[in-house]
């Protein structure tokens, strides 16, 4: 296996799953991406969503934002592999982690794949 440049990160497993199930999944991961807009703006992020979705294709942008909240936050991996309905719930209180991770874990529970 080669090592990569995140090796030594904490959750270094869900960013090598993130990468390898947005390029194996990439209709999931733009239709997970629709999935947490659509809770997002139920939170008022309309403007931030359209500003972002227009500018991004939205697939590429889940899979950098669950990485991103890969490497920011150690503790938050378990949400990938949570029940959506409880990531919504937090992503729709402002858990920014579980906004970052709700596309992440709307394709996972749909592929059940964790490389």
């Amino acid at each position: 296996m080669t090592q990569t440049a995140w090796a030594h990160l904490p959750n270094s497993k869900h960013i090598d799953w993130v990468l390898a199930s947005a390029k194996a999944h990439p209709k999931k991961w733009a239709a997970a991406y629709d999935a947490a807009c659509d809770e997002a703006r139920k939170a008022a992020w309309d403007a931030f969503d359209a500003a972002r979705t227009a500018a991004c294709d939205a697939g590429r942008n889940a899979a950098f934002d669950a990485i991103a909240a890969l490497i920011a936050y150690d503790d938050c991996a378990y949400m990938i592999e949570s029940d959506v309905d409880e990531i919504k719930i937090l992503a729709i209180l402002g858990d920014q982690k579980a906004r970052l991770l709700l596309p992440a874990c709307i394709v996972y529970n749909e592929t059940k794949e964790l490389v």
